[in-house]
């Protein structure tokens, strides 16, 4: 929960869930600096929110959509909802 309780790193997720960006292409859209956005992400990698992928010298990040699914279960059922 930690993760997703800071408005900048709930941004990259949506910006991830469109499709894999690098470190680069996620900083372009904030006005902060890089070292700050890798930070970002290492919180949500920690948490298991996204996962990286090294080619050549960039590395993509994308969306680790099967745990947010799981959160979401986890959730509705807290809430009493049927799946």
């Amino acid at each position: 929960m930690k993760a997703l309780s800071d408005p900048s790193r709930r941004t990259i997720l949506n910006l991830l869930k469109q499709r894999r960006l690098s470190a680069g292409e996620i900083a372009e859209h904030f006005d902060m600096s890089l070292p700050a956005v890798s930070k970002h992400l290492a919180v949500l990698k920690e948490a298991d929110l996204i996962r990286d992928q090294r080619e050549g010298k960039f590395i993509f990040y994308e969306l680790n959509a099967s745990v947010l699914d799981e959160a979401l279960l986890w959730l509705k059922d807290l809430r009493g909802e049927k799946p």
